[in-house]
C-alpha cells in the first residue's frame, strides 16, 4: 500500500484558498448549509483543548461517553442542548446560542 504524505499548509495559504473558493457560488452554499455544525464541532474542541482536557477526561466530567464526544468534534453526530449544556457544565462555561443577522441582507 503507498503512503501517503500529508502536506502542512500554513493559515495565510488555507485563508487565500477559501477566500477564493467562497467566491463560487455553489460552494458558498455548500459552506453556509455546513457551517453551524463545523462551529459546533470547532467550539467543543477548542472549549476541550482551553481547558486541558482529553475526550476521555472529559468524559468522565460530564458523564457523556468519550466515542460521543469523538463524534461530535468530527461532525458525525448533531448534539442536542441538553447534550451542549452537560459539556458547557464539565468544561465550567455557559452555553450561549445566538441568531445572527445574515451579512447578506
Amino acid at each position: 500500500m503507498k503512503k501517503i504524505r500529508s502536506e502542512k499548509i500554513n493559515s495565510a495559504d488555507f485563508n487565500d484558498y477559501f477566500n477564493h473558493k467562497m467566491q463560487d457560488p455553489e460552494f458558498r452554499k455548500a459552506w453556509e448549509e455546513f457551517q453551524p455544525e463545523y462551529e459546533i464541532m470547532k467550539v467543543i474542541a477548542e472549549a476541550r483543548a482551553r481547558n486541558n482536557l482529553t475526550q476521555k477526561q472529559l468524559s468522565e466530567l460530564s458523564g457523556i461517553n468519550q466515542s460521543e464526544i469523538s463524534k461530535l468534534e468530527n461532525g458525525t453526530r448533531n448534539p442536542s442542548i441538553n447534550l451542549l449544556k452537560k459539556l458547557a457544565h464539565a468544561m465550567n462555561s455557559k452555553l450561549r446560542i445566538e441568531f445572527v443577522p445574515d451579512e447578506m441582507q
